[in-house]
């Protein structure tokens, strides 16, 4: 594996905030426990680690932290926000 071949397969696919909101809610959705969260995606400054945007989420049972925060890291590490055109 070359360098290239590697930097895309870490590489972070571009999203607008519409997609990764709609990405996010059918991932919640699939989970039992995490259909009732209810989330905000917030742009943010890019961080040491390449991303630009992050979830808040209300109204989770305590059931439900684990399990909806391990499903928000795995889009988060997948999607970066694209800019506007």
């Amino acid at each position: 594996m070359d360098l290239t071949d590697f930097e895309r397969l870490f590489s972070r696919t571009p999203a607008s905030l519409d997609e990764i909101r709609v990405r996010v809610s059918h991932a919640l959705g699939r989970h039992p426990l995490c259909r009732d969260v209810q989330f905000d995606i917030v742009s943010t400054p890019r961080s040491a680690r390449g991303g630009n945007w992050t979830i808040s989420m209300q109204s989770i049972g305590a059931e439900a932290i684990w399990e909806a925060s391990e499903i928000v890291a795995d889009i988060q590490d997948a999607y970066d926000l694209a800019l506007a055109a």
